[in-house]
């Protein structure tokens, strides 16, 4: 293992981070703040609690959620597919480096920009409503697995993806309404039955119900099939980089 060489990419795309802070990290924070103005106050004054939780207390773990997998998807995405662009990933190609470091390098960066994120918006929460995390250990497990999780997607993504456009046809057209229509801002308990059993199929419910859990202790689905779930979807992720490795690596423009 050359850790050398992950350490490298590593620095190099949280470096990145800094260098566009306004993108990075300033403007989801604005956009999610707005969420909390728009929905907490339109919504929450209609609202008042839900499963025994203020409607604006409610919302935080969607709202983190729904930026947790936009973030790690495109950061993921963008950082291997602008050496594409570019040109200079012959440069990455030319170095002794195996593509499973390339892979630690680039997902470990952008899921830990995705969690300092969140984190940040979760600080950013507690400007807005109060807030009490029942399971502060779950909710970091819940954090770093969907941060590497969809990372990894998005670097399938990257790699796939041979323009801009393609970058953003996962993120807008399936992700982000997956996530709105996940429980982001509402239970699915307050469903018919019918659109109830419909939400189970979406597979953002568990990960915002297990996420939602460990703030308030209530959920829509139980804690151990969340986390279950979560795990499928990591694991489904490693196939998908293992099947890339075993069929041809293919990172050229």
């Amino acid at each position: 293992m050359n850790l050398t060489a992950v350490v490298a990419i590593y620095k190099f795309e949280m470096a990145r981070t800094f260098r566009t802070l306004m993108q990075s990290i300033i403007s989801p924070v604005i956009s999610t703040s707005l969420y909390f103005v728009v929905f907490g106050a339109a919504i929450g004054s209609r609202i008042q609690e839900v499963d025994g939780v203020s409607y604006g207390a409610f919302i935080v773990p969607g709202l983190i959620m729904l930026t947790l997998l936009q973030q790690s998807l495109t950061n993921a995405a963008f950082g291997i597919y602008f050496p594409k662009f570019t040109g200079t990933i012959y440069e990455l190609l030319s170095a002794p480096i195996s593509p499973i470091e390339i892979v630690l390098g680039y997902v470990g960066a952008a899921a830990t920009k995705s969690i300092a994120l969140g984190l940040i918006i979760l600080a950013t929460a507690t400007l807005f409503v109060d807030l009490r995390i029942e399971h502060p250990l779950w909710m970091m497990l819940f954090l770093v697995l969907t941060a590497v999780t969809f990372a990894m997607f998005g670097f399938i993504i990257g790699i796939w993806a041979d323009g801009f456009e393609k970058l953003q046809i996962v993120p807008l057209l399936i992700v982000t309404p997956l996530a709105f229509l996940g429980g982001s801002f509402y239970s699915i308990s307050m469903l018919p039955e019918f659109w109830q059993d419909v939400s189970l199929v979406n597979p953002v419910v568990y990960l915002i119900s297990g996420f939602r859990w460990a703030f308030y202790g209530t959920s829509d689905v139980s804690i151990g099939v969340s986390l279950a779930m979560t795990l499928v979807f990591l694991g489904a992720t490693l196939a998908a980089v293992t099947y890339i490795f075993k069929t041809g690596w293919r990172l050229k423009s």
